[in-house]
């Protein structure tokens, strides 16, 4: 399952890559959402399709070494602006928040590292669960925890997203169909206390969709290729 460095990873905001474009965090409010590395992608983005008709904004691109864009992701709801702990906490001012999040993955096969120095794993729905798992982490640590044990517990659920993302044919994932560019796709899916996460492929192949969110139901959810993905950001404003 290729995407970046396992501990890369670990610690990079809404499932993205190391390396990735822009600095804030994609949940910071006020945060830039470039649409540069958007555009320059040599395949198709998609979000949730016409059914939803909120919010839609961009989050960042994950690039490889050379600057090749890999994946990135489209936030559909209420943007999450903190880092939070459990969504039954009444307390929590996320609780409140219902969002989900489309993560879309360049379909590459096996291939030689931009140096030339090593060989890169081909990119699978694996790619997309992980990507997706570690996004919703990011968005569900708990914060009424003592720094170095929250980091301890951030450590311990990737290592558990990536593990999970690596046996997508056992519990707890389950099978749920949802249409893409209106053909019935099955998805991988699985729900946790702090969310849920599905992944699949488009048809064609072109790319691996990843998906997650919170207070947004994943049934009857549909997803389709971005037109326009400029679109996105001009109604983050």
């Amino acid at each position: 399952m290729e995407t970046t460095s396992r501990a890369g990873a670990a610690g990079a905001p809404a499932g993205e890559a190391v390396g990735a474009e822009g600095s804030a965090p994609p949940g910071a409010s006020g945060a830039r959402r470039p649409v540069d590395g958007y555009v320059q992608a040599s395949f198709p983005w998609y979000g949730l399709d016409d059914a939803f008709t909120g919010r839609r904004w961009l989050m960042q691109v994950g690039t490889a070494a050379d600057g090749t864009v890999e994946h990135g992701s489209t936030g559909h709801g209420t943007e999450p602006n903190l880092r939070s702990g459990r969504p039954d906490r009444a307390a929590s001012p996320s609780a409140a928040q219902r969002f989900s999040v489309v993560v879309t993955v360049a379909s590459r096969p096996v291939r030689r590292s931009a140096d030339g120095t090593g060989v890169l794993e081909a990119t699978s729905v694996s790619s997309a669960a992980w990507l997706a798992g570690a996004g919703l982490l990011s968005y569900t640590w708990p914060d009424r925890m003592e720094r170095a044990l929250r980091q301890n517990w951030l450590d311990q659920q990737t290592a558990l997203a990536w593990e999970l993302a690596d046996h997508l044919d056992e519990a707890p994932w389950s099978t749920l169909s949802l249409p893409v560019d209106g053909v019935s796709t099955d998805f991988r899916y699985r729900e946790s206390e702090y969310g849920w996460v599905l992944a699949g492929s488009a048809q064609g192949g072109e790319v691996h969709i990843g998906a997650y969110g919170r207070g947004m139901s994943a049934y009857g959810m549909g997803f389709s290729m971005i037109g326009d993905i400029t679109a996105y950001a001009d109604r983050a404003a």
